[in-house]
């Protein structure tokens, strides 16, 4: 049992957090003191008493969840989870900010045991945490069965900054957290009225209390340094079970230096060597001592971990009684954690797909319905543009939202509409793959990926299961003009490590492409779908549907060595399959390859690759209604991308395929040109 927390220990705990964060940051020559400084009573308070964990398993699948929104606070949550017994040691904590350490300058998911989700950029936290209360909601409804001891009956806490508010994305994140009232989400935010520039008052003056109450969240505010007051608002929050939560905190940024507390000078540097010893000696900390975690300061809280983790057993007890009562509940939920799925999947997907002409976006449409049928735990929806498939609302599962659900309930559907909130959808998406239990998608039309690039990129880099469906995915968007026509995104996308772009050609890919996103995807994936009708591509007898998981494959096969290689991708294959025809009625030899994805084309060995696009001088053209760059490599020095090189325009989408040279004839005349030359 942990020692009584008397106020004298209490101090001594809080000031433990203070000095590892401000020894850390001048131990690195780089960081940001303050906040942790301002933050240590209402972080200890949050963690010691209300926080549900167990150190020695971090991903328990019912502890709650803690997401520093304000990143750069990171010593803050280093301190924590080193002194509460996770995975982070006192070596850990000396190398703050060090190649390879466990304690990098933001926290990293899956870098450091307890770290919920990587908060880099100010506002994603906030979203990323919205994402994953509406996870728990829909885990609650819909696995745990509405019952107090079944899953998802977890709250999410988190700390947020004047910064996190200041960006774009969190108005829209709290917009849709208090439109679908989500009661298990927590937030504290640091008043602390500075910023790195100076006080907040330069560039933000409104009042937060009404723009959340305008929001629809429960909104309390109490003093940093007033523990009951904190305790209390804290404790109205978790029994506000119908909105999201907000506390608002009037901190001191730097607390206890005595030259830079309340200032700007706290916030992204170091104390210096006289500040650190000044302040020390202002809060009667041992002015000799670095990284100091004093014996009952570790004692106490390796007791209350100890508890929590007894706390834990108890918790886990009832959820198995449940489970033995609710077996069907919780043999879904099992599977949903473990990402199971019916045998041939891929053989379900594509069935009826073969020899149907229609937009990929439409055969999307499809295969998400089928996947809604047998995959329950996949959730997800579009930025208001459902009815462009993009993606679309799926029958038979309800919508998400209040009188939406099924009985009233509005966490029993599984359809979500996201609103015109691109930036916050991409942030909520990837709190829903945190969450682990539903797989979550999301998309727009590809040209408003730019919107949410910040959130498929820390989804890229956390290696999580997030999937964006994009539409509308080249020139061919068509009326709507090159604002709506997406040139370079297809390019940028690709950029990104770790992120797999699909861009299918017919029915079929789009099938194989789901397939592998449910079945074998290890971080996010992307599709890029048309608008226009496309022809289901006739392919060769030896075709086989793990062909596209391979990335290419060849779709024509000349009779004799090819005289040239066309490489396409979605809509571009069939175009080059129709050139392919007249040139071949020209006396050339064409082998058209089709790449629904570069990504995995590249994981293949160098023999594959060679079989499909040679490196002999063979030309080759690479065929992609868009930049097209990221075929660079392929095509070579005799070869030639066929892209764009400018923006589109408004028109017709036949009309820009003349002006463009997106034709048979067009293609083909170019390609002949370029196999005369070499």
């Amino acid at each position: 049992m942990a020692p009584d927390l008397t106020q004298d220990l209490r101090d001594k705990i809080e000031n433990t957090i203070r000095f590892l964060a401000v020894d850390a940051v001048q131990r690195a020559n780089s960081g940001h003191p303050g906040a942790p400084m301002g933050l240590a009573r209402p972080a200890l308070l949050l963690w010691d008493k209300h926080i549900r964990f167990d150190s020695s398993d971090p991903d328990w699948a019912l502890r709650d969840r803690f997401v520093l929104s304000a990143g750069h606070a990171s010593m803050l949550l280093y301190s924590l989870l080193h002194l509460f017994d996770y995975d982070v040691s006192a070596d850990d904590i000396a190398a703050f900010r060090q190649l390879d350490s466990k304690t990098p300058g933001h926290p990293e998911f899956g870098d450091t045991p307890g770290v919920e989700v990587t908060t880099g950029p100010l506002g994603q936290g906030f979203a990323h945490g919205v994402g994953m209360a509406l996870a728990g909601k829909l885990t609650a409804s819909q696995f745990g069965g509405g019952d107090v001891s079944g899953p998802g009956n977890h709250i999410v806490y988190g700390i947020v900054s004047d910064g996190d508010l200041m960006e774009g994305i969190s108005y829209e994140a709290a917009s849709l957290a208090g439109h679908l009232g989500l009661g298990n989400l927590v937030y504290l935010y640091d008043d602390n009225k500075i910023t790195i520039d100076g006080p907040t008052s330069l560039s933000f003056g409104e009042d937060v209390t009404k723009r959340f109450e305008a929001a629809g969240w429960h909104v309390q505010t109490a003093a940093g340094e007033d523990l009951d007051a904190l305790d209390a608002a804290i404790v109205s929050a978790k029994e506000e079970t119908a909105r999201p939560s907000i506390i608002v905190m009037r901190t001191t940024i730097g607390h206890g230096s005595p030259k830079v507390a309340g200032s700007s000078k706290a916030h992204g540097a170091p104390l210096g060597a006289e500040e650190v010893l000044a302040t020390k000696e202002a809060l009667g900390w041992p002015s000799d001592s670095e990284l100091l975690v004093p014996e009952d300061v570790k004692a106490y809280c390796t007791s209350r971990a100890d508890e929590k983790k007894a706390d834990r057993l108890v918790r886990d007890a009832a959820y198995d009684k449940w489970s033995a009562a609710n077996a069907a509940l919780a043999d879904g939920f099992v599977a949903a954690r473990e990402r199971k799925s019916p045998e041939g999947l891929i053989d379900l997907l594509a069935e009826g797909m073969d020899a149907k002409d229609d937009a990929t976006r439409n055969h999307s449409k499809v295969v998400l319905g089928k996947l809604a049928e047998h995959v329950p735990y996949m959730a997800g929806g579009s930025a208001d543009l459902a009815g462009s498939a993009a993606p679309p609302v799926i029958g038979g599962v309800g919508i998400v939202g209040p009188g939406a659900g099924e009985g009233n309930d509005p966490f029993a559907g599984r359809n979500i509409h996201f609103g015109i909130r691109e930036h916050a959808m991409g942030a909520i998406t990837n709190g829903i793959a945190l969450d682990g239990t539903f797989l979550p998608y999301s998309g727009t039309f590809l040209i408003f990926s730019d919107y949410m690039r910040p959130s498929i990129r820390l989804a890229a880099l956390m290696g999580i299961r997030s999937i964006f469906v994009f539409t509308h995915d080249s020139i061919f968007v068509g009326e709507d003009g090159p604002t709506h026509q997406p040139i370079e995104q297809l390019d940028s996308l690709r950029a990104i490590p770790n992120l797999k772009v699909f861009r299918p050609a017919d029915g079929i890919e789009t099938a194989a492409a789901y397939s592998y996103i449910v079945e074998q995807a290890e971080g996010p994936t992307l599709l890029s779908l048309s608008r226009q009708k496309v022809v289901s591509l006739e392919r060769s007898a030896s075709f086989q549907l793990t062909d596209v998981l391979r990335g290419g494959y060849t779709v024509t096969e000349p009779e004799r060595k090819p005289d040239v290689v066309l490489v396409g991708t979605g809509a571009e294959v069939r175009l080059a399959c129709e050139a392919a025809e007249k040139l071949s009625s020209c006396g050339l030899a064409v082998r058209v390859v089709s790449v629904p994805c570069l990504e995995l084309l590249e994981e293949q060995d160098d023999a594959f690759i060679e079989s499909l696009i040679p490196d002999d001088g063979t030309p080759i053209v690479a065929v992609e209604a868009a930049s097209g760059e990221s075929f660079r490599k392929y095509v070579g020095r005799k070869g030639e991308i066929y892209g764009m090189k400018r923006f589109g325009a408004s028109a017709p989408a036949p009309a820009l395929a003349e002006k463009f040279g997106f034709t048979p004839d067009a293609l083909s005349q170019r390609v002949k040109e370029l196999v005369e030359q070499a």
